[in-house]
């Protein structure tokens, strides 16, 4: 039973197209036997076999690979791809499945520094790993330098992921390096992935939207330019009692972010909270109205990403953590 249990679980994982390209190898195994009569040649041809098979893993095989293969084309120099992945918020086991498969055949992967060891561990072993990670205060990577490099590596031949944590389409900027990828000629796509602000919501509990009490959902950035408040934030939206306001990168910006929303006519009894390293082993979280909660921000790991939600869908939770806190 466990065998069949381990095996089931390892075929969900494989992509469809597998089987396809596991039929042409048995089928054209007499004429590679015949073509490469010693060892090390026919092993060559099998390497350059799996690499295009996970290369074109979503198609038919054809008779032009295998000549191909045979001739050794895919020894010579070829144009790359960028695959653009997100991560997910943190625990991997919310990678998609897609995502999963980008990791298995990538042979050089970008990632963020959001991106957890856990997930890294995903990739295939002979991945090359090179961490652009951009950080508001300490070591960072400039993002034309990764722009640039995205676009030299593929242009080598390599099979690119740039790995982001959360999903890439929100604040990731993906725009850019797409934009650049394609000025170039080379060919990227996009994996969504579990957002931080999905992830934070089902760690704790809660719904980011309800019928009644919260009929739109909103994500904003707490860091423009220079790690400021963005000035162009709509404030009445964000004073909106009917939304759910999800605030991506919030740490030193929060108390002026409360600030200018309660004069915009925020209720300052608007419940909300925070969370730190959302989904992973060490998530931390606090919770109180928005008029207190950036006073109780230096509590959180100083190192750890945070989110705060703000909105009536964490009334429940803030005014559970505050009944825990009078028992105390």
């Amino acid at each position: 039973m466990l065998g069949q249990s381990i095996r089931a679980r390892i075929e969900s994982v494989l992509p469809l197209g597998l089987a396809r390209w596991a039929a042409a190898a048995k089928a054209w195994r007499p004429r590679v036997t015949e073509r490469f009569a010693g060892y090390r040649d026919r092993r060559a041809f099998w390497r350059r076999f799996v690499g295009r098979a996970w290369a074109h893993i979503d198609r038919l095989p054809e008779k032009a690979d295998l000549d191909a293969l045979i001739a050794g084309a895919d020894a010579a120099p070829r144009r790359g791809s960028v695959t653009l992945v997100g991560a997910g918020p943190g625990d991997p086991e919310l990678l998609t499945l897609k995502a999963f498969r980008a990791l298995q055949s990538a042979t050089v992967i970008l990632y963020d520094d959001l991106v957890t060891p856990e997930v890294l561990e995903l990739a295939r072993r002979e991945a090359r790993r090179i961490a652009v990670g951009k950080r508001a205060r300490g070591p960072s990577c400039d993002q034309q330098d990764i722009d640039a490099m995205l676009v030299r590596l593929a242009s080598e031949g390599e099979t690119v992921v740039r790995l982001k944590g959360g999903d890439p389409l929100i604040f990731g900027r993906a725009s850019e390096e797409i934009e650049d990828c394609r000025a170039a000629g080379i060919e990227v796509s996009l994996i969504p992935g579990i957002s931080a602000a999905q992830g934070a919501a089902a760690a704790l509990g809660f719904s980011l939207t309800e019928r009644v009490v919260a009929r739109r959902l909103q994500f904003v950035t707490g860091a423009g330019p220079g790690g400021r408040l963005p000035d162009d934030i709509d404030w009445r939206a964000i004073a909106d009692p009917g939304a759910t306001t999800v605030i991506y990168m919030p740490r030193r910006t929060l108390a002026d972010f409360a600030a200018a929303a309660i004069q915009a006519g925020l209720d300052p009894a608007t419940p909300a909270l925070a969370i730190a390293a959302a989904t992973r082993p060490d998530q931390r979280d606090i919770r109180a109205m928005i008029a207190a909660l950036p006073t109780c921000m230096a509590s959180l790991p100083p190192e750890a990403p945070v989110l705060v939600v703000v909105g009536e869908v964490t009334r429940e939770a803030v005014e559970t953590a505050a009944r825990h806190q009078q028992a105390a």
